[in-house]
């Protein structure tokens, strides 16, 4: 076999040797396989990322409702308005458990449909009249009383109230003169609606 001469010729000083530049035909296999570590950090990037959003909209939150809103939010609370006297409803505080007042003795208990005793104050709810109980006319009056006595034990005992100031702080027997509300709406009003009592127009009306 016949074998190509070598030329000793020296080579041109124009003609540069050619090198193969390392990744010249692409990434190698080996670059091309993604370690489990890249794997991993990615797949983590994916799901740190909105974590990472969210945990700062999360405590915001969370300062925000501690801190009950900004100034002037309203407060959820039962009921809408305000109370006969201007209270915001929601706030009723007041609460006891009463009975028949017996005995010398009162500290929370009813005496008829309205005036009762509350923490050994006597109180005269001053928007209604009910039947007398003690003096009645006649039995119809004295049966309407009973009716209503028993009803504003109900209606007192039914949950928190509250006790608002009128324009006389007591009247002539020294009683305390109050409206009786819950949720805003006057506890004497519903008797008046029930048929158990009238609103007080300065004088007693007739039940006989």
């Amino acid at each position: 076999m016949s074998r190509t001469p070598r030329s000793d010729a020296p080579r041109s000083a124009n003609v540069l040797p050619f090198r193969r530049q390392r990744g010249w035909h692409g990434p190698s296999a080996r670059s091309r396989r993604a370690s489990p570590r890249s794997q991993t950090g990615g797949r983590r990037g994916g799901w740190l990322s909105p974590i990472m959003v969210m945990l700062p909209l999360a405590a915001f939150t969370a300062v925000f409702a501690w801190d009950g809103g900004p100034p002037g939010a309203a407060m959820p609370f039962a009921g809408a308005g305000q109370s006969a006297g201007g209270q915001a409803v929601g706030t009723d505080r007041e609460r006891a458990r009463f009975g028949p007042c017996a005995g010398p003795v009162r500290i929370d208990c009813v005496v008829d449909g309205d005036t009762f005793w509350y923490g050994g104050e006597k109180i005269r709810i001053a928007d209604i009249n009910t039947p007398e109980v003690s003096r009645p006319d006649c039995p119809a009056e004295a049966a309407l009383g009973a009716r209503a006595t028993r009803r504003l034990t109900a209606l007192l005992n039914a949950g928190p109230f509250t006790l608002e100031p009128t324009d006389r702080a007591t009247d002539r027997y020294g009683r305390s003169l109050r409206v009786v509300t819950r949720g805003g709406e006057s506890l004497g009003e519903t008797l008046v609606d029930e048929g158990l009592a009238e609103r007080w127009r300065g004088y007693r009306g007739e039940w006989c």
